[in-house]
């Protein structure tokens, strides 16, 4: 018997080997709190004055010792000490290494070792590894538990002790755990400092751990005071030593009290939500602006566009987003205090920064002022994205009406108190007002409001002078804007593109300037705004002075605008345009990545909004035709053996003459039976898509059929293994005695299960397919109310309690709690945080919506359910290629998103983990990803496959830590020694460190270099570069296309590389490839919905068929259903997307319930066919057909885009027109060819 080991590894930080030169001292104390090790060593100074015999302590900072290689040289240190004691926060997953070699070490030399916990929580893990009795271990711990100088001086008494030295120690002692503050004063009561305040404004509590206190550093806290009682609001500092304590819940409880906060600013760091889901902050019900100080250093931070390391990144900004923080800045940083000569440690304290302490200064006046102002005198900006930059698309927002989303939103508003004259009537007069003044696409229209132009350059002038250059060196002076109006008798002005209704001004949001100038900047992924977007949001500002602004719908651009990842600074440009106003986003409940990109990057509250109602796409048209005689077909296979084969070729021919044969998958080689079956599963599959039955209304719920289709919706995906969790479906089939998993069924396969009589009606019932349908009718009616559930139906029973007593009426209160949510936030309230994700794909808990969505703790991606659907996944993708090709892919270039990964715990990494032959390793207590394995190949057996990623911005963002990850186990896989046959990444990297070593590039470098496996966007810019050339129509041909895509996505990442240029590397990867990947987890959006599908899937796909010469298979994966994903190709996708939702009656009839905006969607699909026709080849001449068909030759459907939306369909006829143009469609009938060129010429 042979035993398979794996190969394990730990995720690197990216942070070089340090040596700490430290001489050998009798006690060694490790600690990750900076301040900890300042507490000890002032402490150790104080006994030396007192003993000069006292033990050599020397102290090392945990942080300094994550590589590998500086815990090697520090075993050195260790192996001559005589105690050795260690706290780590976080347990021994998050320095495994480091606690393997001390283990190692102690035990070598027989040194005592004392492994703490680094919070006030027990753990046995580290306990079970020391060698000190656990007295001793617990009498250390609660030493620095307690913490304070006279507890450091008796830890250390008492280690001496442990070592022979005469000490006389006294028992920890326990010290207040939480109480006031204020600069120079001992222990001050409330009163005290309320004699200190000398300001009228609110009150703003400053909640900071008291380590801070202990160590005497808390300079931030002084300057924040400062910077508050400077703008006359009353600073009221508290510490604690957690959030989660009693002694400091009560202390918080008593002082908001007597002293009711305007605005919090919380220091402390992760989430303190317990089970019972209390927070003694949010008690206050205000606003709690999340203040970060820092653990890194203020030059790193300048210089750098990350922001914040991954750490700080986890403990201060994602961990608290649970909690409702609203992310401020950082302000302060980590800053040498010089060398503690006597325990041989780089000393570290916060430094604030001025400029940073002053932006969450005004940003907490700002909310104080919007409190503390009656509603009637609040004035609010509303903004409305226009992307693409047309006039037939202002109001964009995914899944929402944003015009009619307004218009609720101004009654919501006028009946809070709020004053709005003259408001429009509804979504569409609103529209047209926006029309009647200046837009993006017509600038030079005349406006309602404008900005002076010396007030303009009066707030320019403010600007950082880095800033200034920037927007000056782009777009040269403001007066060459298009939006600028010189003026006759004076310096001119800005036109505004919106208008106002009493305190409320709506706004449409200037373009970011891909279309100013977009031949010289669609290259540009910085590109930075043009001076309209600054002299817009200047005037809400500084002319209608707003005291908030809320953009309305997902998404807009502001937070997409260069500068680092968060923790911005003044010359970060969404900081630069956004004042530090109240900014709130009402944005989609299962987009958790784009929104928190919002959150971090623009100080947002989010204030979260139902998805669209779903319904099941039904047939139609010649699809329903098809299935009648395909019905026909096999009730004559039972006898009539002369009309057998008239029907199929009759079938196949209409099936042949409208496309369906390539969306279908059938080949010249199927026989007309196999034919046949791929047809049928096809339409069966088409029936049971799920399609949005119109758009979302903020403030509204949907009702009657539509509630009742979106409750099934929701109850169709299981959510776990208890009866109450399961799927309705399945439970229904159960309680059915099918025998069979509804959701699992091939639907073309005969059906010869039961045939219960519940389920009996009309049409002919002979396929999974048609039992399926009969299922899903009889679970509407039950969900609607319309049939009982019979008495032995327990597990139906047990679904359907369920969704009427928790899913309905959270659905239904969604409406009234999105604007409650809205109203609350601008009341200066607090906006209550909920989870994130797709409702349809398991997440009920995700209703009701109208809350501050919070995502993912990014430390515990991939998930362990992830990674199960990655297996899988990738196991099915390997089968389905190998079956299309007759071998499995070596090499293969996948997209992966932040959104979709935050949505699904990680599937991309997974899968992408999965193909190499890698898992993660979780720590077993908290979930969190430690590490990972390489599997050995016996064991997957098959080969390992070479995976490349393309990551999105917010992927590289907010999960830098999985980029380590990946990267890190692909260069252990790299490093194996197995044949080329099976580790194709191992041979793969070897040529190219071959041929970089040719080149004169030094091996080590070459190493490196050859190993990249992940690249992105440039640090701070986002997207993959081909929206502008599309959109604006100035590309020529594929080879511009691949050329902005590699020109905006080389840049590596990984191994040290915080975007390195390595477009010579990306190259060779794609060029290699042998599959390009995506996957798309939830039907509740598709790829004919977005840009980001074309970019990054279709881009992908251009660029390997550009550089390879020939067309790669392109596979686009639906995970839709967890428990059974679907490998399809990217023309499969597309097909299915076509019919079932774009060219759907069904669809089309509830996008025109929607006026402007339902025409809007339907340009938005054909503009989205367009671009995967111009990247992918994967759009059938017939796909075009069937939208033209079903939009521009249909009378009512033209008829309704001309009077709601003529700007629309203006843009809709045009992309037809550039198809056929640019070869890209061979319309079906001439008519379609002869009515574009009639309109073209009209």
């Amino acid at each position: 018997m042979h035993l398979l080991t794996t190969i394990s590894g730990t995720i690197p930080d990216g942070s070089a080997a340090v040596d700490l030169a430290q001489t050998t001292g009798d006690i060694l104390l490790l600690s990750s709190a900076d301040t900890e090790l300042a507490l000890l060593a002032a402490a150790q100074a104080r006994l030396r004055t007192q003993d000069p015999a006292v033990p050599r302590l020397r102290l090392a900072s945990i942080l300094q010792l994550s590589h590998n290689f500086s815990v090697d040289l520090y075993m050195e240190t260790v192996a001559g000490a005589r105690l050795v004691i260690v706290r780590l926060l976080g347990g021994s997953a998050y320095w495994s290494y480091g606690v393997e070699r001390l283990v190692e070490t102690c035990r070598t030399h027989g040194i005592p070792l004392a492994l703490l916990p680094g919070d006030d929580k027990p753990a046995a893990e580290l306990s079970d590894v020391s060698t000190l009795p656990s007295r001793a271990l617990h009498r250390l711990w609660r030493y620095l538990v307690e913490g304070g100088p006279a507890n450091a001086e008796n830890l250390l008494r008492y280690a001496a002790s442990l070592i022979g030295h005469e000490a006389a120690w006294a028992e920890p002692a326990v010290l207040l755990r939480a109480g006031y503050y204020w600069p120079d004063k001992a222990l001050p009561s409330l009163d005290e400092i309320a004699a200190e305040w000398s300001g009228d404004g609110g009150i703003v509590p400053i909640v900071f751990y008291r380590a801070l206190v202990q160590s005497g550093n808390t300079a931030p806290v002084d300057a924040l005071v400062r910077a508050l009682s400077a703008r006359r609001l009353r600073p009221l500092p508290i510490f604690v030593h957690s959030l989660k304590d009693g002694e400091a819940a009560a202390l918080l409880g008593t002082s908001f009290a007597a002293a009711p906060p305007a605005v919090i600013l919380n220091a402390t760091g992760f989430s303190v939500r317990t089970g019972d889901g209390s927070d003694p902050l949010a008690a206050a019900d205000c606003p709690i602006l999340q203040v970060v100080f820092a653990g890194d250093h203020e030059e790193g931070w300048r210089i750098g566009t990350r922001g914040l390391g991954p750490r700080d990144l986890a403990m201060n900004v994602a961990l608290p987003e649970i909690d409702g923080r609203v992310l401020s800045r950082a302000v302060s940083f980590k800053e040498p205090l010089g060398r503690d000569l006597e325990t041989e440690v780089d000393l570290v304290g916060y430094r604030p920064v001025a400029d940073r302490i002053a932006f969450v200064a005004e940003l907490a006046r700002n909310w104080a002022r919007l409190r503390g102002k009656p509603a009637g005198e609040r004035r609010i900006a509303l903004i409305l994205a226009n992307y693409p930059n047309r006039d037939g698309r202002i109001g964009n927002g995914v899944g929402l009406d944003t015009p009619s989303s307004a218009i609720a939103v101004f009654q919501a508003l006028r009946g809070a108190g709020y004053r709005i004259d003259d408001a429009p009537e509804d979504g569409e007069a609103l529209v047209r007002r926006l029309l009647a003044g200046p837009t993006n696409a017509n600038p030079r229209s005349a406006g309602e409001e404008s900005l002076p132009f010396p007030e303009y350059s009066a707030f320019f002038a403010t600007l950082p002078r880095a800033v200034q250059q920037a927007v000056e060196e782009r777009w040269g002076p403001a007066e060459r804007d298009p939006f600028f109006r010189p003026g006759r008798l004076d310096c001119g002005r800005f036109a505004i593109p919106g208008f106002c209704v009493g305190n409320v001004a709506v706004l449409i949001q200037p373009a970011r300037g891909y279309n100013i100038d977009p031949k010289s900047t669609y290259h540009d992924p910085a590109l930075v705004p043009p001076h309209a977007y600054f002299a817009a949001y200047a005037w809400l500002a500084e002319d209608f002075r707003a005291d908030a602004i809320i953009h309305l719908g997902k998404h807009g651009t502001l937070e997409w605008l260069p500068g680092k990842s968060l923790a911005l600074s003044a010359e970060c440009f969404p900081e630069a345009v956004l004042a530090p106003l109240p900014h709130f986003y009402p944005f989609i409940v299962n987009d958790p990545g784009e929104g928190t990109q919002a959150k971090r990057r623009s100080q947002a509250v989010i204030v979260d909004h139902l998805t669209p109602p779903l319904t099941r796409a039904g047939s139609y048209g010649h699809l329903a035709e098809l299935e009648r005689l395909i019905d026909e077909y096999y009730e004559a296979a039972q006898g009539d053996a002369r009309r057998v084969g008239v029907l199929a070729a009759a079938i196949l021919d209409q099936a042949r003459a409208g496309g369906l044969d390539g969306d279908c998958g059938i080949t010249d080689e199927d026989d007309p039976g196999s034919a046949l079956r791929k047809l049928d599963g096809f339409l069966c599959e088409l029936k049971e898509l799920q399609i949005r039955d119109g758009l979302h209304v903020f403030g509204g719920s949907p009702k009657g059929e539509q509630l009742d289709a979106l409750l099934l919706a929701f109850a169709r995906a299981g959510r776990g293994a208890a009866p109450v969790d399961a799927s309705l479906l399945r439970a229904l089939a159960a309680d059915l005695g099918l025998g069979r998993d509804p959701l699992a069924l091939d639907l073309a396969e005969p059906w010869n299960g039961p045939r219960p009589r519940v389920m009996t009606g009309a049409g002919p019932w002979r396929s999974a397919g048609d039992t399926v349908e009969r299922l899903e009718g009889l679970a509407l009616r039950l969900v609607a109310g319309e049939d009982r559930p019979e008495e032995g139906w327990v597990q139906t029973r047990t679904v359907l309690e369920w969704v009427n007593r928790q899913m309905r009426p959270a659905v239904a209160g969604c409406g009234e709690a999105e604007l409650a949510g809205l109203l609350a936030g601008l009341d200066g309230r607090f906006v209550s945080p909920g989870p994130s994700g797709a409702p349809s794909r398991g997440r009920p808990e995700v209703l009701p919506t109208g809350r501050n969505f919070f995502s993912v703790d990014t430390r515990a991606v991939p998930t362990q359910a992830a990674w199960q659907l990655g297996w899988k996944s990738a196991a099915l993708l390997l089968e389905r290629h190998a079956q299309e090709y007759g071998n499995y892919p070596a090499r293969v270039a996948l997209s992966a998103w932040g959104t979709a990964n935050m949505r699904t715990g990680g599937d991309d990494v997974a899968q992408a983990l999965a193909l190499m032959g890698a898992r993660p390793v979780w720590e077993p207590s908290s979930g969190r990803v430690t590490g990972f394995e390489i599997l050995p190949a016996a064991v997957l057996d098959r080969p390992r496959v070479d995976v490349t990623l393309r990551v999105s911005g917010f992927f590289r963002d907010a999960f830098p830590g999985l980029i380590n990850l990946v990267d890190a186990a692909a260069r252990a896989v790299a490093a194996l020694d197995e044949p080329p046959e099976i580790n194709p990444l191992a041979a793969r990297v070897a040529a190219d460190r071959r041929a970089l070593e040719n080149q004169g590039v030094a091996s080590e470098e070459a190493e490196r270099r050859a190993g990249y496996r992940v690249f992105g966007s440039k640090p701070g810019a986002y997207g993959a570069g081909l929206h502008t050339l599309i959109d604006e129509r100035i590309w020529q041909d594929e080879a511009d296309l691949a050329d902005a895509y590699l020109g905006w996505s080389r840049y590596a990442y990984g191994a040290g590389a915080e975007g390195r240029a390595e477009r010579a590397m990306l190259e060779a990867r794609l060029a290699a490839a042998d599959a390009v990947l995506h996957n798309q987890d939830n039907r509740e959006h598709d790829l004919l919905d977005s840009d980001d599908y074309y970019q990054f899937e279709g881009g992908l796909a251009l660029v390997v068929r550009q550089l390879s010469g020939r067309k790669p298979p392109v596979w686009h994966n639906d995970h839709s259903r967890p428990e059974m994903p679907r490998i399809r190709s990217l023309r499969e996708e597309l097909g299915h997307v076509v019919r079932g939702r774009a060219a759907n009656p069904r669809w089309i009839a509830g996008v025109m319930r929607h006026g402007y905006k339902g025409a809007a969607e339907i340009a938005a699909t054909v503009d989205y066919l367009f671009a995967f026709a111009a990247t992918s080849r994967a759009v059938d001449d017939a796909h075009f057909d069937a939208l033209y068909d079903a939009y521009l030759a249909d009378e009512a459907v033209r008829g309704f885009m001309a009077e709601h939306n003529p700007a629309a369909l203006a843009e809709t006829r045009r992309r037809f027109s550039e198809a056929i143009d640019r070869g890209l469609w061979r319309p079906r009938s001439n008519s379609a060819r002869e009515a574009l060129a009639r309109w073209s010429a009209s």
